[in-house]
Protein backbone atom coordinates (compact mmCIF):
# COMPACT_ATOMS: atom_id res chain seq x y z
CA UNK A 1 0.00 0.00 0.00
CA UNK A 2 2.62 2.18 0.52
CA UNK A 3 6.49 2.91 -0.57
CA UNK A 4 8.76 0.62 0.98
CA UNK A 5 11.30 3.60 1.90
CA UNK A 6 8.51 5.02 3.36
CA UNK A 7 6.09 2.74 5.04
CA UNK A 8 7.46 0.12 5.11
CA UNK A 9 11.47 -0.08 5.86
CA UNK A 10 11.74 1.67 9.16
CA UNK A 11 13.37 -0.71 11.70
CA UNK A 12 10.07 1.09 13.98
CA UNK A 13 7.88 -1.14 11.94
CA UNK A 14 9.87 -4.21 11.91
CA UNK A 15 7.63 -7.08 14.58
CA UNK A 16 9.85 -9.10 15.75
CA UNK A 17 9.84 -11.80 18.31
CA UNK A 18 9.74 -11.39 21.56
CA UNK A 19 7.66 -14.25 22.91
CA UNK A 20 9.45 -17.00 25.45
CA UNK A 21 8.52 -19.76 23.70
CA UNK A 22 8.84 -18.27 20.53
CA UNK A 23 6.09 -16.80 17.79
CA UNK A 24 2.56 -18.00 17.48
CA UNK A 25 0.48 -18.25 14.33
CA UNK A 26 -1.65 -15.74 15.34
CA UNK A 27 1.58 -13.23 15.99
CA UNK A 28 3.15 -14.61 12.68
CA UNK A 29 -0.01 -13.43 10.66
CA UNK A 30 -0.48 -10.58 12.62
CA UNK A 31 3.21 -9.39 11.78
CA UNK A 32 2.54 -10.33 8.24
CA UNK A 33 0.57 -7.14 7.50
CA UNK A 34 2.85 -4.66 9.11
CA UNK A 35 0.46 -2.81 12.08
CA UNK A 36 3.19 -0.14 12.33
CA UNK A 37 3.23 0.32 8.89
CA UNK A 38 -0.40 0.74 8.73
CA UNK A 39 -0.77 3.07 11.15
CA UNK A 40 1.22 5.60 9.47
CA UNK A 41 -0.74 4.91 6.35
CA UNK A 42 -3.80 5.56 8.14
CA UNK A 43 -2.76 8.56 9.78
CA UNK A 44 -2.44 9.95 6.26
CA UNK A 45 -5.47 8.79 4.72
CA UNK A 46 -7.20 10.43 7.68
CA UNK A 47 -5.91 13.82 6.96
CA UNK A 48 -6.72 13.49 3.38
CA UNK A 49 -10.79 12.82 4.59
CA UNK A 50 -10.44 15.29 7.06
CA UNK A 51 -9.07 17.99 5.01
CA UNK A 52 -11.64 16.99 1.87
CA UNK A 53 -14.76 17.21 3.85
CA UNK A 54 -13.32 20.64 5.25
CA UNK A 55 -12.88 22.30 1.64
CA UNK A 56 -16.23 20.80 0.59
CA UNK A 57 -17.92 22.07 3.78
CA UNK A 58 -20.26 18.91 4.23
CA UNK A 59 -20.61 17.42 7.51
CA UNK A 60 -18.13 15.27 8.39
CA UNK A 61 -19.37 11.85 8.71
CA UNK A 62 -17.79 9.52 11.15
CA UNK A 63 -19.25 6.60 9.54
CA UNK A 64 -17.70 7.16 6.17
CA UNK A 65 -14.04 8.15 7.62
CA UNK A 66 -14.77 4.16 9.59
CA UNK A 67 -15.13 2.69 6.71
CA UNK A 68 -12.24 4.22 4.31
CA UNK A 69 -9.96 3.51 7.50
CA UNK A 70 -11.15 -0.06 7.87
CA UNK A 71 -11.16 -0.61 3.97
CA UNK A 72 -7.73 1.28 3.28
CA UNK A 73 -6.35 -0.99 6.38
CA UNK A 74 -7.43 -4.19 4.71
CA UNK A 75 -5.46 -3.35 1.40
CA UNK A 76 -2.49 -2.22 2.96
CA UNK A 77 -2.39 -5.20 4.79
CA UNK A 78 -2.54 -6.97 1.86
CA UNK A 79 0.02 -5.38 0.38
CA UNK A 80 2.40 -5.54 3.03
CA UNK A 81 1.53 -9.69 3.18
CA UNK A 82 2.25 -9.91 -0.73
CA UNK A 83 5.26 -7.85 -0.28
CA UNK A 84 6.30 -10.61 2.28
CA UNK A 85 5.40 -13.11 0.13
CA UNK A 86 7.25 -12.43 -2.83
CA UNK A 87 11.18 -11.51 -0.90
CA UNK A 88 10.63 -14.08 1.56
CA UNK A 89 13.84 -15.71 -0.69
CA UNK A 90 15.78 -12.11 -0.28
CA UNK A 91 14.32 -11.13 2.77
CA UNK A 92 15.99 -14.63 4.19
CA UNK A 93 19.19 -12.94 3.61
CA UNK A 94 19.20 -10.03 5.51
CA UNK A 95 19.91 -9.45 9.17
CA UNK A 96 17.17 -7.41 9.81
CA UNK A 97 13.99 -9.27 7.88
CA UNK A 98 15.54 -12.86 8.29
CA UNK A 99 12.34 -13.21 11.03
CA UNK A 100 9.72 -12.53 9.44
CA UNK A 101 7.36 -14.93 9.12
CA UNK A 102 7.28 -15.94 5.41
CA UNK A 103 11.43 -15.45 5.36
CA UNK A 104 11.55 -17.63 8.02
CA UNK A 105 9.16 -20.26 7.27
CA UNK A 106 6.71 -20.13 10.03
CA UNK A 107 4.17 -19.36 7.48
CA UNK A 108 3.91 -21.97 4.27
CA UNK A 109 4.23 -19.52 1.29
CA UNK A 110 0.57 -20.94 -0.23
CA UNK A 111 -0.61 -19.08 2.99
CA UNK A 112 0.85 -16.22 2.74
CA UNK A 113 -0.59 -15.48 -0.93
CA UNK A 114 -4.28 -16.84 0.10
CA UNK A 115 -4.00 -14.31 3.43
CA UNK A 116 -2.20 -11.53 0.91
CA UNK A 117 -5.18 -11.97 -1.57
CA UNK A 118 -7.90 -12.17 0.57
CA UNK A 119 -6.98 -9.02 3.10
CA UNK A 120 -6.29 -6.74 -0.31
CA UNK A 121 -9.48 -8.17 -2.92
CA UNK A 122 -11.96 -7.57 0.68
CA UNK A 123 -10.22 -3.89 1.00
CA UNK A 124 -10.84 -3.25 -2.24
CA UNK A 125 -14.70 -4.47 -2.46
CA UNK A 126 -15.26 -3.03 0.74
CA UNK A 127 -13.50 0.33 -0.17
CA UNK A 128 -15.82 0.46 -3.27
CA UNK A 129 -19.35 -0.07 -1.18
CA UNK A 130 -18.55 2.07 1.40
CA UNK A 131 -16.61 5.31 0.11
CA UNK A 132 -16.64 5.41 -3.70
CA UNK A 133 -14.85 3.67 -6.66
CA UNK A 134 -12.38 6.09 -7.16
CA UNK A 135 -10.70 5.30 -3.71
CA UNK A 136 -10.86 1.73 -4.59
CA UNK A 137 -8.95 2.48 -8.13
CA UNK A 138 -6.77 3.93 -6.37
CA UNK A 139 -6.04 1.57 -3.61
CA UNK A 140 -6.15 -1.09 -5.96
CA UNK A 141 -3.63 1.17 -8.40
CA UNK A 142 -1.28 1.30 -5.64
CA UNK A 143 -0.73 -2.23 -4.28
CA UNK A 144 -0.62 -3.29 -8.12
CA UNK A 145 2.82 -0.77 -8.59
CA UNK A 146 3.94 -1.15 -5.87
CA UNK A 147 4.27 -5.48 -6.07
CA UNK A 148 4.58 -5.45 -9.50
CA UNK A 149 6.35 -2.28 -10.55
CA UNK A 150 8.94 -0.88 -7.76
CA UNK A 151 8.78 -4.19 -5.90
CA UNK A 152 11.27 -5.95 -9.06
CA UNK A 153 12.90 -2.98 -10.14
CA UNK A 154 14.82 -3.09 -6.35
CA UNK A 155 16.94 -5.49 -7.66
CA UNK A 156 17.57 -3.66 -11.24
CA UNK A 157 18.02 -0.26 -10.02
CA UNK A 158 18.29 2.96 -7.39
CA UNK A 159 15.61 4.44 -9.91
CA UNK A 160 13.19 1.91 -7.90
CA UNK A 161 13.36 4.81 -4.86
CA UNK A 162 11.69 7.05 -7.24
CA UNK A 163 9.13 4.85 -8.90
CA UNK A 164 8.17 3.25 -5.23
CA UNK A 165 7.36 7.07 -4.02
CA UNK A 166 4.77 7.41 -6.42
CA UNK A 167 1.89 4.82 -5.28
CA UNK A 168 3.57 5.46 -1.78
CA UNK A 169 2.38 9.06 -1.48
CA UNK A 170 -1.53 7.97 -2.55
CA UNK A 171 -2.91 7.57 0.62
CA UNK A 172 -3.81 10.69 1.66
CA UNK A 173 -5.44 10.59 -1.82
CA UNK A 174 -7.54 7.63 -1.05
CA UNK A 175 -8.57 9.56 1.88
CA UNK A 176 -9.29 12.60 -0.28
CA UNK A 177 -11.47 10.93 -2.65
CA UNK A 178 -13.51 8.82 -0.09
CA UNK A 179 -14.79 12.01 1.40
CA UNK A 180 -15.84 13.99 -2.02
CA UNK A 181 -15.34 11.83 -4.49
CA UNK A 182 -13.07 13.55 -6.92
CA UNK A 183 -9.44 15.11 -6.37
CA UNK A 184 -8.07 18.88 -6.85
CA UNK A 185 -5.20 21.03 -6.32
CA UNK A 186 -5.17 20.56 -1.97
CA UNK A 187 -4.78 16.62 -2.81
CA UNK A 188 -1.93 17.39 -4.72
CA UNK A 189 -0.56 18.72 -2.17
CA UNK A 190 -0.78 16.26 0.27
CA UNK A 191 0.43 13.97 -2.42
CA UNK A 192 3.47 16.24 -3.14
CA UNK A 193 4.99 16.55 0.77
CA UNK A 194 4.32 12.67 1.53
CA UNK A 195 5.99 11.65 -2.06
CA UNK A 196 9.02 14.18 -1.25
CA UNK A 197 9.55 13.07 2.34
CA UNK A 198 9.72 9.26 1.24
CA UNK A 199 13.31 10.35 -0.07
CA UNK A 200 14.96 11.49 3.47
CA UNK A 201 12.83 8.80 5.11
CA UNK A 202 14.42 5.93 3.35
CA UNK A 203 18.01 7.36 2.19
CA UNK A 204 18.71 7.02 6.21
CA UNK A 205 17.46 3.30 6.24
CA UNK A 206 19.46 2.29 3.00
CA UNK A 207 22.17 4.48 4.69
CA UNK A 208 21.91 2.23 7.99
CA UNK A 209 21.51 -0.99 5.92
CA UNK A 210 23.04 -0.47 3.03
CA UNK A 211 25.05 -4.05 3.74
CA UNK A 212 22.25 -5.86 4.33
CA UNK A 213 20.67 -4.67 0.66
CA UNK A 214 23.99 -5.31 -1.01
CA UNK A 215 23.90 -8.62 1.00
CA UNK A 216 20.61 -9.97 -0.95
CA UNK A 217 20.84 -7.93 -4.47
CA UNK A 218 18.94 -5.14 -3.57
CA UNK A 219 19.88 -2.01 -5.73
CA UNK A 220 18.24 0.85 -3.87
CA UNK A 221 21.56 2.34 -3.86
CA UNK A 222 24.18 2.86 -6.58
CA UNK A 223 27.23 0.53 -6.17
CA UNK A 224 31.06 2.40 -5.87
CA UNK A 225 31.75 6.11 -5.91
CA UNK A 226 28.07 6.89 -7.66
CA UNK A 227 26.85 5.57 -4.07
CA UNK A 228 27.43 8.76 -1.84
CA UNK A 229 26.38 11.66 -4.38
CA UNK A 230 23.62 9.72 -4.84
CA UNK A 231 22.71 9.87 -1.26
CA UNK A 232 23.38 13.23 -0.54
CA UNK A 233 20.84 13.96 -3.63
CA UNK A 234 17.94 12.09 -3.02
CA UNK A 235 18.41 13.22 0.78
CA UNK A 236 19.08 17.10 0.43
CA UNK A 237 16.88 18.09 -2.87
CA UNK A 238 13.53 16.08 -2.02
CA UNK A 239 13.68 17.85 1.76
CA UNK A 240 14.31 20.98 0.45
CA UNK A 241 11.84 20.87 -2.09
CA UNK A 242 9.12 19.27 0.54
CA UNK A 243 10.00 22.20 3.14
CA UNK A 244 9.47 24.77 0.29
CA UNK A 245 6.10 23.37 -0.56
CA UNK A 246 4.61 22.91 3.40
CA UNK A 247 5.44 26.44 3.44
CA UNK A 248 4.13 28.33 0.08
CA UNK A 249 0.59 28.55 1.37
CA UNK A 250 -0.03 32.49 1.95
CA UNK A 251 -0.43 32.70 5.65
CA UNK A 252 -4.01 34.47 6.56
CA UNK A 253 -3.17 36.47 9.77
CA UNK A 254 -5.69 33.98 11.71
CA UNK A 255 -3.43 31.12 11.02
CA UNK A 256 -0.35 32.27 11.11
CA UNK A 257 1.07 30.25 13.99
CA UNK A 258 0.50 27.25 11.94
CA UNK A 259 2.61 28.65 9.07
CA UNK A 260 5.63 29.12 11.74
CA UNK A 261 5.19 26.32 12.98
CA UNK A 262 5.13 24.11 9.74
CA UNK A 263 8.70 26.58 9.42
CA UNK A 264 9.88 25.40 12.40
CA UNK A 265 9.28 21.78 12.00
CA UNK A 266 10.98 21.96 8.13
CA UNK A 267 14.00 23.62 9.82
CA UNK A 268 14.36 20.85 11.93
CA UNK A 269 14.31 18.48 9.43
CA UNK A 270 16.27 20.25 7.11
CA UNK A 271 19.34 20.25 10.03
CA UNK A 272 18.93 16.43 10.41
CA UNK A 273 19.33 15.92 6.75
CA UNK A 274 22.53 18.08 6.56
CA UNK A 275 23.58 16.27 9.61
CA UNK A 276 23.22 13.03 8.07
CA UNK A 277 24.87 14.08 4.41
CA UNK A 278 27.86 15.64 5.83
CA UNK A 279 28.66 13.29 8.56
CA UNK A 280 27.07 9.41 7.00
CA UNK A 281 27.32 7.80 9.80
CA UNK A 282 24.91 5.06 11.58
CA UNK A 283 24.00 7.71 14.43
CA UNK A 284 22.90 10.15 12.06
CA UNK A 285 21.36 8.00 9.21
CA UNK A 286 19.28 7.13 12.57
CA UNK A 287 18.70 10.32 14.22
CA UNK A 288 17.57 11.74 10.56
CA UNK A 289 15.09 8.63 10.40
CA UNK A 290 13.52 9.65 13.45
CA UNK A 291 13.09 12.74 12.88
CA UNK A 292 11.57 11.98 10.09
CA UNK A 293 9.16 9.45 11.77
CA UNK A 294 7.84 12.58 14.26
CA UNK A 295 8.01 15.34 11.21
CA UNK A 296 5.23 13.74 8.85
CA UNK A 297 2.32 13.58 11.53
CA UNK A 298 3.42 17.13 13.02
CA UNK A 299 3.53 18.49 9.22
CA UNK A 300 0.04 16.99 8.63
CA UNK A 301 -1.44 17.84 11.70
CA UNK A 302 -0.72 21.58 11.56
CA UNK A 303 -1.79 20.92 7.80
CA UNK A 304 -5.33 20.08 9.20
CA UNK A 305 -5.63 22.58 11.72
CA UNK A 306 -4.31 25.17 9.86
CA UNK A 307 -7.18 24.27 6.96
CA UNK A 308 -9.61 24.08 9.83
CA UNK A 309 -8.62 27.64 11.28
CA UNK A 310 -9.12 29.73 7.72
Amino acid sequence: MSHRSALTESPSTEVQDHHLGGSTLLSDYWALTKPEVNFLILITTFVGFHMASANDGRPFSFARLFNTLLATLFVASGTGTLNQYLEREFDAQMRRTARRPAAAGRVKPLSVLVFGVALAAVGSIYLAIAANLLASVLGIVTLLTYLFVYTPLKRKTPMCVLVGAIPGAVPPLIGWAAASGRLNIEAGSLYAMLFLWQFPHFMAIAWMYREDYDRAGYLVLPQGNARVPFVMLETLLPLLALVAISIMQSPARHVAIFHCAIALLGIGFTYFGWAFVFERSRIAARRLLTASILYLPLLYGSATLCNRAR
